[in-house]
């Protein structure tokens, strides 16, 4: 029996319990998509080497970049269809669900063909520990060999934002959660396959729930028809849909690139401050999570008000969600700065791998509270469209702040992780000042 699925309305009503309503699914799905990740390290730290978290960490942190960017591109399809539900269009979603499948599978393409010969070459620019080359390397390259399993299953969560559902998401990442748990406590603590079995799990996990999630959506009956005439090449759509997504894409690959950086730097000092970072990154996927979420969220419901032009309800939304973040981001400052090696042994048995994520993490607290603002202005900009500005801010930001001020600290005797990590709340404080100056012309100029 088919159950009817019907695009959420954000255009009308009240504004703060719906956008709530609508962040938690995404909040979840981000929480299962983060423990995701998680569950690899914890895993490998908790049943293999230093070297094998070592090289998780690092050749996660390039796998996390490039499907970063994938899903950051699939924003376009996001803000497009939401756009056409607040336009009143959306039997128009199925010719641009069509042409999201054939762009993403030629990205997809692309990426394998470049991915898996060069994950030597990508372990070496991150400049890998010798002890954990070989494994980061093969970690690459397994995760390469997935691309296009790892694109659908992330084109997936965007398309269904984009129509206001943030549930089926959560559903499509719950299950592959709980594929990659199976998988990880098999191939690594039952086979001791270290980081190679995480990487396989990873992939494994995705193609299990990108089918089961098909044989679900199925079963739904949406606002539109997807037809097999609709995936085809349709430059009219991709140019929509790239003019959308590839700023934010690119913001998020360059700002992505300049925490790649980071990493590299931290990895010449020695294989235990590496594995911390790597830790540290982990955690800081979890308390990231509320201002994360809805950046997601805003972009949605912000997109559907520019399609009606009831800009004032965008405004507002913008304002309930950064006073909702900070709310969370003061419980993640306290945990993360006073409690940062309680937090990081969840990963690691290693006392020093401990005593440095612990160290990173503090400098990450002052962040916790910061994104509160940013994270919502970014995706009330990219709900209006104006992507071009946040792939600015990002870029002056990454490079800008971000990395030569981690480079300058990582020289600053004694060398220590926390220096090292305030760049980044030291780049995100240069972010939201932009963001501030910029909502003035938003409002004078553009009449938002």
């Amino acid at each position: 029996m088919e159950k009817t699925l019907k695009a959420n309305n954000f255009t009308e009503g009240k504004i703060l319990a719906p956008l709530i309503k609508f962040a938690l699914p995404v909040l979840l799905a981000l929480f299962l998509q983060a423990m995701y990740g998680a569950i690899d390290l914890m895993v490998v730290g908790q049943f293999a080497s230093s070297a094998d978290v070592s090289a998780v960490s690092t050749g996660s942190q390039i796998m996390f970049t490039v499907t970063n960017l994938v899903s950051s591109f699939a924003m376009g399809a996001t803000i497009l269809l939401a756009r056409q539900i607040g336009e009143g269009k959306a039997k128009k979603g199925g010719e641009t669900i069509g042409a999201c499948i054939t762009l993403f599978a030629l990205i997809g393409i692309v990426m394998t063909a470049l991915i898996v010969p060069g994950s030597g070459i990508l372990a070496s620019i991150m400049q890998a520990p010798k002890e954990a080359f070989e494994l980061t390397s093969s970690y690459i390259r397994i995760c390469g060999a997935g691309m296009l399993v790892i694109i659908a299953y992330n084109l997936i969560g965007s398309i269904f934002r984009g129509i206001g559902d943030s549930t089926t998401p959560l559903i499509t990442v719950a299950i592959a959660c709980v594929f990659n748990i199976l998988g990880d406590l098999l191939l690594i603590a039952v086979f001791n396959m270290g980081t190679a079995g995480a990487a396989i799990a990873t992939v494994f996990a995705q193609a299990i729930s990108v089918v089961i999630s098909v044989l679900l959506i199925r079963r739904k009956k949406l606002q539109f028809k997807l037809k097999r005439n609709h995936i085809r090449l349709n430059k009219k759509l991709f140019a929509r849909i790239t003019k959308l997504g590839l700023p934010i894409a690119l913001q998020d690959l360059l700002v992505g690139i300049s925490f790649l950086i980071i990493q590299a730097i931290v990895n010449s000092l020695g294989l235990l401050p590496s594995a911390g970072i790597g830790v540290a990154e982990k955690v800081c996927a979890f308390i990231m999570l509320v201002p994360s979420s809805f950046m997601q969220s805003m972009s949605a419901f912000v997109a559907q008000n520019a399609g009606a032009k009831k800009y004032d309800r965008a405004t507002k939304a913008l304002k309930c969600g950064i006073a909702v973040s900070f709310c969370a981001g003061m419980i993640m400052f306290y945990i993360s700065f006073f409690h940062g090696d309680l937090l990081a042994s969840i990963f690691s048995n290693d006392s020093g791998v401990i005593e440095a994520a612990a160290d990173y993490l503090k400098s990450y607290a002052i962040d916790c509270l910061l994104v509160a603002f940013l994270f919502c202005f970014l995706g009330y900009y990219n709900g209006l469209g104006l992507t071009k500005f946040v792939m600015i801010q990002g870029i002056i930001g990454a490079f800008g702040v971000r990395v030569p001020v981690s480079y300058f600290m990582s020289k600053v005797l004694p060398i220590s992780l926390f220096k090292i990590g305030l760049a980044t709340p030291c780049s995100t404080i240069l972010s939201i000042v932009m963001c501030l100056i910029f909502i003035i012309y938003v409002k004078k100029v553009k009449q938002y």
